[in-house]
């Protein structure tokens, strides 16, 4: 029973340890560009992990793009690049999900500090690129990505539906709307129609 136990502990250890395995800095930054258009790629600035899971930044940039890895503790695949406008507001929400703080505290805590000044938030719009993909179709070990889906959000803090002229939901595949209007997190969605 207790080899049983101790096998147990180790097979579960060993599957932790390889489902959170950092890939290299090349491989993350490979793949972090991946979501970044291609006339930005060469100057964008590229955060990702150290290998014993530190964030840090792994590429200093040129220009004003800024691009994410892949969380190796995250669910599938997912990077994204963002306008450096939206630098501030990004770094804070990485600052409240570290204390431990959930979705709506966060979002309260930025929308309150977005009013009063404290945040610094887009002035004429930012734009984001999320690229995704099944777990199973990403390999860490070469950073080749199959079967992705890109999408993109603009955001545009405190902008509404009238002030747009944008709808409250999409009524055609990739038509373009607009999410939590009138709030510090107002952006424009643009959802692909996926293959």
């Amino acid at each position: 029973m207790k080899n049983l136990l101790g096998f147990s502990i180790l097979l579960l250890a060993s599957f932790t340890s390889f489902a959170q395995e950092i890939p290299s800095s090349a491989i993350q930054i490979k793949t972090a560009l991946m979501a970044a258009p291609d006339e930005k790629k060469d100057g964008a600035m590229i955060y990702g992990y150290t290998s014993s899971g530190e964030w840090t930044v792994l590429r200093k940039g040129t220009n004003d793009l800024i691009c994410i890895t892949d969380d190796p503790a995250g669910k599938g695949f997912s990077v994204a690049c963002y306008h450096d406008s939206a630098e501030p507001f990004m770094e804070r929400g990485r600052q409240l999900k570290k204390e431990g703080k959930g979705f709506q505290e966060i979002f309260n805590t930025r929308e309150s500090e977005g009013k009063s000044g404290k945040l610094k938030l887009p002035k004429d719009g930012s734009t984001l690129y999320v690229l995704t993909a099944e777990a199973e179709n990403y390999n860490p070990q070469t950073g080749d990505v199959k079967d992705t889906y890109l999408r993109y959000v603009v955001y545009i803090p405190w902008a509404t539906s009238e002030s747009t002229g944008l709808p409250l939901k999409a009524y055609a595949p990739g038509m373009p709307w607009i999410m939590d209007p009138g709030t510090h997190r107002a952006h424009i969605m643009i959802t692909p129609p996926r293959n």
